[in-house]
């Protein structure tokens, strides 16, 4: 009787429900939708701002005036077709061809350096060179994101926060930039014949740039949130999972 009572004691024993425990972990991607449209937009930036950066085309002359004396300039360089010297009363000395603006070689040509680099013209080279610098800190930084970086690594968010504010400083040095030049740089009293001057392809290309770039500063600001909230996510699975494991 024991034995046969020890028997039905065993086969209950094996009849009992077991609980099974299913924890969810949510997966890591390695970059979400904002992450990679963010790459993609930076590219368009980061493209836009070097090309106006280091092109003479910020102002031009209307082609259809023979007798322009300006041709183009940019931030750095000047091309005139027969500028006269503004410190020459006789008007005996003309400027002609492209120079950088700091050239030490022509004669007479540092002599009209005030005149060619007026206030907001200074301003204006000082804003856009930070967000020239920011834009090639924010190169190496998106190639680490896009090409070594990943959820698993320590600093991934961080890198992508610091990304999306050197983007959002690009953006807003590249709009006070260009906003300045708009404003006063085709104005009476500087470049001769204003009227027949226009902003040219240098000068969208940089308005390109800074809205461009403050595009990639919340896309990646949008993509540092997320993936923030996925490792946060992803803790508190690893958290339950383990307690469940010491459970069990």
């Amino acid at each position: 009787m024991q034995k046969s009572s020890h028997i039905a004691r065993q086969d209950s024993q094996e009849q009992l429900p077991t609980t099974h425990y299913k924890v969810i972990v949510p997966s890591m991607k390695r970059r979400t939708l904002a992450g990679t449209s963010g790459v993609a937009v930076f590219v368009i930036a980061f493209a836009a701002i070097v090309i106006s950066f280091a092109t003479p085309n910020w102002l031009a002359s209307d082609d259809r005036i023979t007798g322009a004396k300006l041709n183009r300039l940019g931030l750095w360089v000047h091309c005139f077709r027969s500028l006269p010297d503004v410190n020459d009363d006789s008007q005996r000395r003309f400027f002609v061809g492209c120079r950088w603006v700091y050239d030490p070689f022509t004669t007479g040509y540092d002599e009209i350096r005030g005149f060619l680099l007026p206030a907001f013209m200074i301003a204006t080279q000082f804003f856009y060179t930070l967000a020239f610098i920011g834009a090639l800190v924010s190169c190496v930084g998106v190639l680490v994101f896009f090409l070594c970086a990943g959820p698993d690594q320590k600093h991934f968010v961080t890198l992508i926060k610091v990304i999306g504010f050197v983007m959002l400083g690009t953006g807003v040095c590249a709009s006070v930039a260009v906003i300045v030049f708009a404003c006063f740089g085709n104005r009476n009293g500087w470049m001769p014949e204003h009227a027949n001057n226009w902003f040219g392809w240098s000068f969208v290309l940089a308005c390109v740039g800074a809205v461009f770039s403050l595009v990639t500063a919340i896309l990646f600001l949008t993509e540092q949130n997320v993936q923030a909230k996925k490792r946060r996510q992803f803790k508190e699975s690893q958290t339950r999972f383990e307690l469940v494991q010491g459970k069990a």
